[in-house]
């Protein structure tokens, strides 16, 4: 584990470290989408900046509210960011941004979908390398893990759920992308809402997470949410003029 990245007088923290590294990569997924439809590329910049300023604030407000935090201490410290507060705040935050550049509608959603997934994937490697308390319950396999020196240590062998996640989430942002031109506006964003809410609902079965509701963690509630909306943005989609973008005319 490295939490934390001593160099010389300088400590920097891995997860920030990813955080910042998965908005970069995200907004260069949006360049470069943007540039393939005629757009302004430096609407990724812009983009990017209301993503982790929207997501910084819903992430915090999350936590706080899930976790009745509502001590000023708490409120501002920098600890407790939790990922589907994060994602609400930021979609907000792009969806004021495109209703003030007119690019409000399904391509915006499906110019986010590939870059969502990647972003995802590369802040779960800072929850791997930091150890904050993502990882899954004990467990003694082939590739069990254990975080000593993580920012939530566990000595036990555990199931290294980043990793699951990471690899999951880059093979979904790279399945999303070289979809990209083949479906109607809306169609990806909505099978990235089936994908990302199936792999997290997954996942949380061999995590630490408590159980709110039948048997469900809180994160698997939300992800049945994605994947129900998902599903039925689909299937209306398909009934009301089919799922593929209409072949070009000879």
């Amino acid at each position: 584990m490295y939490p934390d990245l001593n160099l010389g007088p300088v400590t920097l923290h891995t997860f920030g470290l990813m955080f910042a590294l998965a908005f970069l990569a995200a907004g260069a997924v949006v360049g470069r989408r943007l540039k393939e439809l005629g757009k302004p590329t430096d609407w990724a910049y812009e983009i990017v900046f209301c993503a982790l300023a929207g997501g910084a604030v819903g992430a915090r407000v999350y936590y706080v509210v899930q976790n009745n935090a509502y001590q000023s201490n708490q409120l501002l410290s920098g600890s407790g960011l939790v990922w589907y507060g994060g994602a609400i705040g930021g979609a907000l935050a792009v969806l004021a941004w495109a209703w003030y550049r007119g690019f409000l509608g399904f391509a915006l959603l499906d110019l986010c979908a590939p870059a969502l997934a990647l972003g995802y994937a590369i802040g779960r490697i800072g929850c791997q390398l930091s150890g904050d308390g993502d990882y899954g319950k004990r467990w003694d396999g082939p590739w069990a893990m254990a975080y000593p020196n993580g920012t939530l240590p566990t000595r036990h062998t555990v199931h290294p759920t980043p990793v699951y996640e990471t690899l999951a989430m880059g093979i979904g942002a790279l399945i999303l992308w070289n979809l990209r031109d083949r479906f109607r506006a809306g169609v990806l964003f909505a099978i990235y809402l089936v994908y990302a809410g199936t792999e997290r609902f997954l996942v949380e079965f061999i995590r630490r997470n408590e159980h709110v509701f039948a048997g469900l963690t809180s994160a698997q509630l939300e992800s049945l949410g994605m994947m129900v909306a998902g599903t039925i943005w689909l299937v209306v989609a398909a009934r009301r003029g089919g799922l593929r973008l209409a072949p070009a005319p000879a």
